[in-house]
């Protein structure tokens, strides 16, 4: 078990475990953290220059989403997470964007299937895994967007 994760471009998702520790899955590892995923997510923000509010509030900005908002971690890596549940739930997870290969339904709720062929389930029904992936979607395309807008 540790006590502090650095989010990177190897991690896929942060699930909780229990009320106080979280899995967090990356590439090739799996690491138990002493901390909630809501803990490791903000703190994360605020090492890449934010808090999770004020990533929160650039996405509604962004893309109009008014809840359970996708969040952009870190722009230069387009490092984009979004999460399961609200996020005051203690049974929300954060899962990266950029990592999905694909999705389905089963009968705890959603398998999600990572580029490395790495599985996890997820209890959150397909059709909100698919609409919470679609506005992490739309939030990568204004992203995406923007850039090329001040590249021009």
């Amino acid at each position: 078990m540790i006590d502090d994760y650095e989010i990177n471009s190897a991690t896929l998702a942060i699930v909780p475990i229990d009320a106080e520790t979280s899995m967090v899955y990356e590439n090739d590892e799996e690491y138990i953290v002493n901390k909630t995923v809501h803990k490791i997510i903000d703190e994360n923000c605020r090492f890449f220059g934010s808090s999770y509010q004020g990533r929160c509030e650039g996405t509604k900005q962004m893309t109009g989403i008014k809840s359970k908002f996708p969040i952009i971690l870190e722009e230069s890596r387009n490092m984009i997470f979004f999460p399961t549940t609200s996020n005051r739930s203690i049974e929300n997870s954060w899962i990266a964007l950029n990592h999905i290969k694909d999705y389905k339904n089963n009968f705890f709720g959603s398998t999600v299937i990572f580029q490395n062929n790495k599985k996890i389930d997820i209890p959150i029904s397909y059709y909100s895994f698919e609409n919470q992936y679609y506005r992490a979607s739309l939030l990568k395309a204004k992203l995406y967007e923007r850039k090329n807008a001040k590249n021009r």
